[in-house]
């Protein structure tokens, strides 16, 4: 049974491609040195020359020929048909392994060595055939001589210069110059035909010259040739008469035998109404349409019952030429060449005939059969007309060569079955038709091999989660191994998960992590077995989580994309940042960080688009955004006055560059050169739409007018001034603002303008006539004419009259407007009365009303502002101030004779005046009046605070209000307790008498808080009361009430551990006093003399309970603060009053308590201690 072999290829391991089932071709592989090396291989041609070779004369002629077999081949070579010996030739030479020849023609002409050349490469195992190599010698002959005469040719006519250069090999290139080596223009008029030849569709006077030179350039040889210049005369025979005329032809060839007038097109190249061209399939197709007329006709193309191809036809030399890439068979037919101008058209039909030169359908395949296997050699060529298919055997045709049973031919392909070892062989398939031939070699190897597996082992394949994986089993063996696939031991089945391809590739389309782990492979044939591990990774994608965005940025600030991503950890990712999918700028402004891109001083040139790409070993991710600078607008240009009036003209202007920022609005400015030189003035704005404006003038102004555009980011420079306007003088046509009449004395009254400006005056001359008369009296007005000054004193006018005032504007050329009226009044004098009938009317010791009559209006000598009321603290009537108080001052208005006095102190003397007062000043006061307050309520008493406290007593102390108020007839005394929560007991009273400042409390409850009020009364009742706290000392007797501490384990304990440390101690002190040393306990003993023992709190804070029959009596040496603290003696660690000399005793649990409670004897001079000794619980009680 046939079966198809093939061998596969992984990772640079070359295989071998084994025919199976049904006989289809096999593809060659190089063969790996390395895995199978010794298996025995045919010859293939790796290299060869070109099949047409034209050489260059002055360099050695290298004729290639490589190829690979096993063994190596040797190599040998034919020309023109015949064998052709390199050893006999000295000047050929074959490079070492190789067929390549290398001919030095140095000495020789080239032309010895043309012709065709075929290298054969064999081996033991067949014979390899190169193409037929022509080779030939390129060639650039002179141009021949001949006389060139001028052409006379008549205005409008066509013309053809011809160029015919000489042959060359291959042919030259065309192109038209003139003496100085600049080429001719060409145009839809004149242009180069394909051939070389320059066309004219009608000649122009221009058209005279007598260097139209046409060059040829030899590519090969890189030489350039030129026909001698051509001279054209061109000729307006209507505007010459006979004798001229025969004159200027006398000796030249007169091109164009009819009139020079318009016409319509005809074809100069190709001729007539149809033509035909040939084209070789794949090659490119040229058709051209040269035609004259007057004037020079438009050229279009198009293709009769088709369309011309898409993406592959393109227009030249003014559209006078259709080119064609890639030809195809369907680009043959029938093209439409049209020609047309206002006279008419006409159109040349070229039909297009499409031939192929023979082409592979399917080449012959390398074939590697096992013994007795089968297989078959294709060869399948196309082309037009239809190529002719020969077969031969290493190098002879097919049908001389010996006969062998096993090899046949049908329908032009090769069977071979039941092969044999050693009939290996290379088969040579000529396809050929009249424009060429293909030449294919195919070796046939048998060969009979165990499995290889060519995949590294253990290779590791890394893939991204949902990518595709594919992994390799490359194989080699004859026959053909079957492989089969497992994953961690199970077996892998081609189906919707895994696609096995045929050359055994394992593909999983979409990778998740669960398809990771270990895979292998096992190729098996009938001559053994081979197994393959190889490892899956799936990892996870790289993905940016933060992409760049968008930025709109002003010159020269700073901007940053930021560019986070998310990647696999067993990856190291790398950062690329683009612009414009280019390399960044070198250029320190542009800095990288991990995550991020700063681009700092912004510049024009850094806007663009900028793309951040993020790269593992294994896939990528990227992200771009736009990066646009903005600034100012440029200004803008042009500007142009059109429309001019005599109040208006035009302005019209080009805006500058937007900058990436719209523009808003336009700003048009003013310079009058006139009034104001070099100053700017902003006279109006409108729209960035708009580029015209009509602008309202002034008389007498030489304008010059600027513009500047504001976008976003702010205004851009001005533009280039405008061109001077001049408007002529007028007479004004306003008068000075802010005309106000102020009287800044009695007997005068000033008059006060602003002066028009420049732009006002409307011409020259401005003057201000000033015209003022008293209001309602029957006088004529008075006038004068004032320049450049802005004011005018009126003199001699009585006190605070009114007067009527006008100011108008007045030039050489008119007055101004008709001026309104002001009014205003002459100069204020001080007023010459004071207020009369003054009364005080008192309402209680902090309020007084006071009024009076108003002042006649004739004595106020100017406008009443209204009236001033003074009034200041004379003294208080309890007791003597130390300094008078500073006058107080109330404004009425002139309307008001009466108001409040607020804010008096009670039992006080005052004093108080009234005066009027107007613009100028203060009139005289009214004579004082003395008033006095009567008695208030008093202040609240100074420094109350709380003494001498005690368990249940204790003073309270204050002094007297600051302020009195009156005569002081006692306090009233409150008090309350108050408990732990900050409730009120009850509250007591007590009244004292105005001389008491302290009181003392006694039976109030020990430990307890009490808040005390005190208010000081007058006539008048009780002032504001003030308040404080305080809290009696702690009684001893109360700690009968705690728990005994004596009768808890843990104190019990305590004291046994205390009483054997002290124990010890004792017997250490002992030790040292019996020989005589003195120790530091009895220094501190001779220097304290008083022990103070505490005993130790229970957790609740409460002392043990201890019994005596002594009364309760604090320690020496302790004292009871006022809070009912104790604060601790000096030392209380004297082991001589703890143990030395005492009585030890017990109490009734057994407790050892002798230490602390024995009495201590004392030596007479201690006098001062008490007879008894301190029991443990007034020892506690002296803390409490």
């Amino acid at each position: 049974m046939d079966r198809k072999r093939s061998c596969t290829l992984c990772g640079g391991a070359v295989m071998l491609l084994l025919l199976l089932g049904h006989m289809t071709n096999a593809l060659e592989v190089p063969l790996d040195p390395k895995v199978l090396e010794g298996l025995p291989q045919p010859p293939t041609i790796t290299h060869q020359s070109p099949k047409d070779y034209i050489i260059d004369p002055r360099e050695n002629i290298i004729i290639h020929c490589e190829a690979k077999g096993k063994p190596h081949p040797s190599f040998s070579w034919t020309r023109n048909g015949t064998h052709f010996d390199v050893e006999k030739d000295s000047k050929v030479i074959m490079k070492p392994n190789s067929g390549t020849l290398v001919i030095d023609i140095s000495g020789e002409k080239a032309e010895a060595y043309e012709g065709v050349y075929q290298c054969i490469a064999r081996n033991e195992h067949g014979s390899a055939l190169s193409n037929n190599i022509v080779i030939r010698q390129s060639r650039s002959p002179l141009w021949s001589k001949e006389k060139v005469e001028p052409i006379t040719v008549q205005r409008g006519m066509s013309l053809v210069l011809q160029c015919r250069p000489p042959a060359g090999l291959p042919p030259p290139i065309i192109f038209w110059m003139d003496n100085n080596f600049q080429r001719l223009p060409q145009n839809s008029r004149v242009s180069q035909a394909l051939n070389g030849d320059l066309y004219f569709s009608n000649v122009l006077m221009d058209d005279n010259r007598n260097d139209y030179i046409c060059y040829a350039r030899f590519p090969h040889t890189q030489t350039i040739q030129q026909k001698q210049p051509i001279t054209v005369n061109v000729l307006d025979i209507e505007a010459m008469n006979d004798t001229v005329l025969a004159a200027f032809l006398n000796g030249s060839d007169f091109w164009g035998d009819s009139p020079s007038g318009e016409r319509a097109p005809t074809f100069m190249q190709p001729p007539g109404m149809h033509s035909t061209s040939m084209v070789l399939k794949g090659d490119t197709l040229q058709l051209e349409c040269l035609a004259d007329g007057l004037p020079t006709p438009d050229i279009s193309w198009s293709k009769v019952n088709g369309e011309l191809p898409s993406g592959r036809f393109s227009f030249h030399s003014f559209q006078k030429t259709l080119k064609i890439t890639e030809v195809t068979d369907a680009d043959g037919g029938d093209y439409r060449c049209l020609a047309r101008n206002r006279l008419g058209s006409n159109h040349h039909i070229i039909t297009v005939v499409v031939r192929a030169a023979p082409f592979w359908i399917s080449a012959p395949q390398n074939l590697i059969l096992a013994p007795k296997e089968s297989g078959m050699l294709t060869c399948r060529a196309d082309g037009n007309p239809k190529p002719t298919v020969t077969w031969s055997v290493n190098g002879i045709p097919i049908e001389n060569s010996h006969k062998d049973p096993s090899r046949k031919i049908e329908n032009g392909n090769i069977i071979l079955s039941d092969v044999q070892t050693g009939s290996s062989a290379v088969y040579q398939c000529n396809a050929s038709n009249e424009y060429g031939y293909l030449l294919g070699n195919a070796f046939v190897s048998v060969l009979a091999e165990p499995p290889r597996v060519l995949t590294p082992p253990n290779h590791v394949y890394s893939v991204i989660t949902n990518s595709r994986a594919l992994l390799d089993c490359a194989s080699f063996g004859s026959p053909l191994p079957k492989i089969t696939w497992f994953k961690n031991g199970q077996s892998v089945l081609d189906g919707d998960l895994y696609i096995i391809h045929k050359n055994n590739t394992l593909e999983i389309n979409v990778a998740r992590p669960v398809h990771s782990g270990k895979y292998t492979c096992i190729a098996s044939n009938s001559l053994g077995n081979k197994e393959n591990h190889v490892y899956l990774e799936v990892k996870e994608p790289t993905r940016i989580l933060r992409q760049p965005e968008y930025k709109v940025v002003q010159r020269n600030s700073v901007a940053e994309f930021e560019c986070k991503v998310k990647h696999d950890p067993t990856l190291i990712p790398s950062m690329i940042w683009l612009k414009d999918n280019m390399e960044l700028p070198d250029d320190s402004r542009f800095e990288v960080g991990s995550d991020s891109l700063t681009i700092r001083d912004v510049r024009e040139d850094d806007e663009g688009n900028y793309t951040c790409i993020r790269n593992t070993t294994l896939d990528q991710d990227s992200a771009s955004a736009m990066l646009t600078v903005v600034e100012q607008p440029d200004p803008p240009t042009d500007l142009e006055l059109t429309d001019q009036r005599e109040h208006s003209v035009r302005l019209t202007w080009t805006p500058g560059y937007e900058n990436n920022s719209p523009i808003q609005l336009f700003l048009i400015q003013y310079e009058d050169s006139l009034h104001k030189p070099g100053v700017w003035v902003n006279m109006t704005e409108v729209s960035g739409t708009r580029t015209t404006v009509n602008l309202e003038l002034s008389p007498y102004v030489y304008y010059s007018f600027r513009v500047l555009a504001l976008n976003e980011v702010g205004l851009s420079q001005p533009s280039a001034p405008s061109r001077q306007y001049r408007t002529n003088p007028a007479q004004p046509d306003v008068n000075p603002s802010d005309v106000e009449v102020v009287g800044t004395s009695p007997d005068s009254l000033t008059i006060t303008w602003r002066e028009l400006t420049g732009l006002e005056s409307n011409g020259p001359g401005l003057q201000y006539n000033v015209s003022w008369r008293q209001k309602d009296v029957d006088q004529q007005w008075n006038s004068l004419s004032l320049a450049n000054v802005s004011q005018y004193v009126v003199t001699g006018t009585p006190t605070f009259t009114p007067y009527e005032v006008t100011v108008q504007a007045v030039n050489d050329y008119g007055p101004g407007p008709t001026p309104e009226v002001v009014l205003g009044y002459s100069g204020e004098d001080l007023p010459t009365m004071a207020p009369e009938n003054v009364k005080v009317s008192v309402q209680n010791g902090t309020m007084a009303v006071v009024s009076w009559d108003a002042v006649p209006l004739s004595t106020v000598q100017g406008r009443l502002n209204g009236y001033k009321v003074s009034y200041w603290k004379l003294r208080s009537l309890h007791k003597q101030d130390p300094e008078p108080k500073k006058p107080q001052e109330l404004i009425f208005q002139e309307n008001e004779t009466e108001s409040l006095l607020l804010g008096l102190h009670p039992y006080s003397q005052y004093n108080l005046n009234i005066r009027a007062f107007n613009g100028k000043g203060d009139g005289p006061s009214s004579p004082n009046q003395i008033f006095e307050t009567p008695e208030g309520v008093p202040g609240p008493p100074a420094d109350l605070k709380v003494e001498n406290l005690n368990l249940d007593s204790l003073v309270v102390k204050w002094a007297p209000p600051v302020e009195y108020n009156g005569h002081l007839t006692g306090y009233l005394f409150k008090y309350q307790p108050i408990n732990t929560t900050d409730e009120l007991g009850p509250l007591k009273e007590l009244l004292l008498a105005a001389n008491e400042t302290s009181v003392t409390l006694d039976n109030l409850k020990h430990s307890t808080r009490y808040k005390f009020y005190l208010n000081a009364k007058t006539v008048k009742g009780y002032g504001p009361t003030v308040t404080e706290e305080g809290v009696t000392i702690m009684d001893e007797a109360m700690t009968s009430k705690q728990v005994d501490i004596a009768t808890q384990g843990w104190f019990i304990g305590l004291m046994c551990a205390i009483a054997l440390l002290i124990l010890v101690l004792l017997i250490v002190c002992f030790i040292k006093r019996n020989k005589g040393g003195k120790y530091p306990v009895k220094e501190k003993e001779d220097a304290h003399q008083d022990p103070e023992i505490q005993p130790m709190k229970d957790d609740d804070g409460t002392f043990g309970e201890y019994s005596d029959t002594e009364d309760h009596k604090p320690l020496k040496g302790s004292r009871t603060p006022s809070n009912g603290t104790v604060k601790k003696d000096d030392s209380d660690d004297s082991l001589v009053d703890y143990g030395e000399g005492g009585d030890g005793q017990f109490n009734e649990d057994g407790s050892f308590i002798g230490q602390y409670s024995g009495k201590k004897e004392k030596d007479t001079a201690e006098g001062n201690e008490s007879s008894e000794a301190p029991s443990p619980v007034n020892a506690m009680n002296s803390f409490v």
